[in-house]
């Protein structure tokens, strides 16, 4: 009988020996706009979230080794202590990106691979692109072939392995080397989805900061001779047994693997919420485009669910008014109201005021989820639908198909600019025009980057002018 080796050694094999030459343009293309996607994201949050505070303090605080660096702040901290923080300025504002079967691969994997990166010095921006790819596939293949149960949050129980890969990439680590990463990374494997559906938690918008300091973690300690599990995945108490009933599908994990690529499918937000809630934007927002709507004429909101959608409205009376801006993010009441109101919805859309505007608290407690099985979240992310019933007794209704980001409408490179350039300026240390053109053109030709930290000292220039006017 033959024994198959399980499935870490496989995957360690293809992080370690994939090479720039390996990938096809569209994960090339992929790479590169997640990087841009994340940076811009981490720097928005920098300005606009207030959970990701008590990371960010705590991590200046402790001090340390000047390894890699803090995007907003400009800080220098250890490597593990760097990604901690940036991924969860990543996740923060939960405008990051997503696989096409949703999830979130980048927060994880690009604040690990720009702190080892940082660590390392001398990584170019291919190398970069290379371990970008990796991570994203390793992910993608994971997150699409296991019997999830939306009981363990995929993004970190997935993500640290992810992350890890890309890491592993990174520091030149060779399978062996890279199957122990995985094994090391696996005791930070964790997090359950109560921290998504319930209320009144940072942690929803804060796990990518955990993966990626675990991932960082896991390769600095493989690289020393810390060996892993050598069963990690596929053994008696692996992780496809405990975390997903034993149900998983290895062959499609590994057919072609890398030789094809599903990371160029990758989706990166218009708007700065929860994945599963877009098709219902899209669709308040356009309602309001094909219609005349008096908003003191509406009488009620019907909003359609399915599974997932139905936690993002229970209970209603505390999602029609939400406390936090991350709860905010995952209200649907709330964000088909504000999408209504405002007829649009812009990072700046987002604030401790935001969630006093009477105008948008008034809508949203006219949302009434509902319940409809064919909306629920499968494989793919549903379309939403909304139906705005007027006091005269009119109905409109819309679907929210075709939802600007997605694999149908994929953002260009002029689209995301102008996402990052919004994005930047939020940050709590606003980049100039300049600096955003800089880093716009660096990351859309990274191939060409010799060095990978320049692009994170442009992306802090404005701190260490401030800095040096202040000295």
């Amino acid at each position: 009988m033959t024994i198959t080796a399980d499935l870490s050694q496989q995957l360690a094999e293809f992080a370690a020996n994939t090479r720039f030459a390996d990938l096809p343009p569209a994960a090339v293309e992929a790479a590169k706009k997640s990087v841009l996607d994340t940076i811009g994201v981490m720097l928005a949050a920098s300005g606009m979230e207030p959970a990701v505070r008590p990371i960010i303090e705590l991590v200046q605080e402790s001090g340390g080794k000047g390894e890699a660096t803090i995007l907003g702040y400009g800080d220098r901290v250890p490597a593990g202590a760097a990604a901690f923080a940036n991924g969860a300025l990543a996740h923060g504002l939960d405008f990051d990106s997503q696989t096409p079967w949703g999830a979130h691969a980048d927060s994880s994997i690009v604040p690990t691979v720009l702190a080892l990166a940082e660590l390392r010095g001398g990584v170019t921006g291919e190398e970069l692109i290379t371990a970008v790819a990796i991570g994203q596939e390793i992910f993608i293949r994971l997150r699409c072939n296991v019997g999830w149960h939306m009981d363990w949050n995929l993004s970190t129980v997935v993500g640290c392995f992810s992350a890890t890969a890309a890491g592993g990439s990174i520091f030149k680590l060779d399978p062996t080397q890279l199957a122990n990463a995985l094994g090391i990374a696996s005791l930070q494997s964790s997090g359950t989805m109560e921290q998504i559906f319930g209320l009144g938690s940072d942690l929803r918008g804060m796990y990518a900061g955990f993966s990626s300091q675990a991932s960082v973690n896991a390769v600095r300690l493989a690289a020393r001779g810390m060996t892993g599990i050598r069963n990690l995945f596929e053994g008696e108490a692996g992780v496809f047994k405990v975390y997903f009933k034993g149900e998983y599908d290895r062959d499609k994990m590994v057919a072609n693997l890398g030789k094809e690529y599903l990371s160029g499918g990758m989706t990166y937000k218009y708007w700065p919420a929860v994945g599963n809630a877009h098709t219902y934007i899209h669709a308040a927002i356009e309602l309001m485009k094909e219609n005349s709507v008096a908003l003191d004429q509406v009488a009620e909101v019907k909003v359609f669910v399915g599974d997932f959608q139905q936690r993002m409205c229970s209970p209603l009376a505390e999602r029609q008014v939400p406390n936090t801006l991350v709860d905010a993010k995952f209200s649907l009441p709330f964000l088909v109201a504000l999408a209504l109101a405002k007829g649009q919805m812009e990072v700046g859309d987002f604030t401790s005021e935001a969630l006093k505007d009477p105008t948008v608290l008034a809508l949203a407690r006219k949302v009434v989820p509902v319940p409809d099985s064919s909306y629920n979240w499968t494989s793919k992310l549903p379309d939403g639908k909304i139906e705005v019933l007027l006091a005269d007794g009119t109905s409109i209704s819309r679907l929210g198909s075709r939802v600007p980001g997605s694999v149908e409408l994929p953002m260009t490179w002029e689209q995301l600019f102008h996402k990052f350039g919004s994005c930047a300026r939020a940050a709590v240390s606003p980049l100039s025009d300049e600096a955003i053109s800089e880093l716009c053109s660096s990351l859309k030709a990274l191939e060409r980057v010799r060095d990978v930290r320049k692009v994170v000292a442009t992306a802090v220039s404005n701190v260490n002018v401030a800095r040096k006017k202040s000295a």
